[in-house]
């Protein structure tokens, strides 16, 4: 069963939502509006930022992504929310800390004092009192490297390869495939405990080429993913990102169903702006096994990002349960 740090009671729904970044601190803070049983599945693929310097210098999985997934996670009161502020501020000025995280180096500070990766986030999450636990997906940093078309104007049918989660996830290139080095890492056990005991399978919304698909990249991950009989969701993002950029919402669906062709899903959750683009989506969903839902899932000001309330009421719709 899920873990569920910093109260006595647990309710809901056992959840295993994957991701990283924004996409994935978006998807959390919905269902803790749903759930207290969350196990947040993390990418570690960073190397960008000040997770990329901590990596580099300690030789360390990149914090960053798992940062924001805690700090979703904190308590929706004053004192949750002002850790989660601490969190996510960072240096200032010009010296070696300028830029930094304090919460990357509070994760990477106990990593290295207790030599456990699963130890350090789990006193993490214990001391903000997180509805929650976050895992990393593998226990070695990876990288992310993409086959792409179209990089230079001059020579637009030339494949070029793209290194690095931060180059692929800003590319304005086509991205036409995408791996990870090592390709068979070794995964978190506790990530494949918390598929295996999981009600619900969330993978998405985040980027979908650096955030999302790596997770059915990992063997051991996609293995649990397949084999699992969870209902499986997954949210599509509100518009497409750089690394998607001119992807409409069946080609999202495509790209997984290309790197990994045993995936199927139960639901399929569109924002109702973004399907209403496609007139093929519902059929490429029905392709994956899974039903379409469409719902209004997007902020008021026009931005591309879900709103918490909106995207909670239609995970507990999806899930037969309240949304508080």
């Amino acid at each position: 069963m899920a873990l569920k740090q910093g109260e006595n009671t647990l309710d809901g729904p056992v959840v295993a939502a994957f991701g990283g970044g924004h996409g994935l601190a978006a998807s959390l803070r919905a269902l803790r509006r749903v759930t207290s049983q969350i196990t947040a599945i993390v990418t570690v693929a960073d190397n960008g930022g000040s997770s990329g310097r901590l990596r580099e210098e300690f030789s360390c999985l990149p914090p960053g992504d798992l940062r924001r997934a805690l700090a979703a996670l904190c308590a929706d009161d004053r004192v949750g929310r002002t850790w989660a502020e601490v969190l996510q501020s960072r240096f200032g000025g010009q010296g070696e800390l300028a830029g930094h995280a304090i919460g990357n180096l509070l994760i990477a500070g106990l990593w290295q004092e207790l030599g456990d990766p699963v130890a350090g986030l789990d006193m993490v999450a214990e001391l903000l009192g997180t509805r929650g636990r976050v895992l990393p997906m593998a226990l070695v940093p990876l990288d992310i490297s993409a086959e792409v078309i179209g990089l230079d104007p001059l020579r637009p049918d030339e494949t070029y390869t793209l290194t690095g989660q931060a180059t692929v996830a800003k590319t304005r290139a086509e991205v036409l495939t995408v791996r990870l080095e090592p390709a068979d890492p070794p995964a978190c056990p506790q990530a494949i405990e918390a598929i295996a005991d999981a009600d619900y399978l969330v993978l998405g919304p985040g980027s979908w080429f650096t955030s999302v698909m790596p997770h059915l990249l990992v063997p051991e991950i996609a293995d649990a993913i397949i084999e699992s009989p969870a209902h499986k969701i997954l949210a599509l993002n509100i518009a497409p990102t750089e690394e998607t950029d001119g992807f409409s919402p069946a080609r999202h669906l495509e790209v997984l169903a290309e790197h990994e062709p045993r995936i199927r899903f139960d639901t399929i959750l569109a924002d109702r702006n973004f399907a209403s683009e496609d007139s093929h989506l519902a059929s490429y969903a029905r392709n994956l096994g899974a039903e379409l839902v469409e719902a209004d899932l997007a902020v008021r000001d026009g931005t591309a990002r879900h709103d918490t309330l909106r995207l909670a009421s239609a995970y507990a719709e999806i899930m037969g349960c309240a949304a508080h």
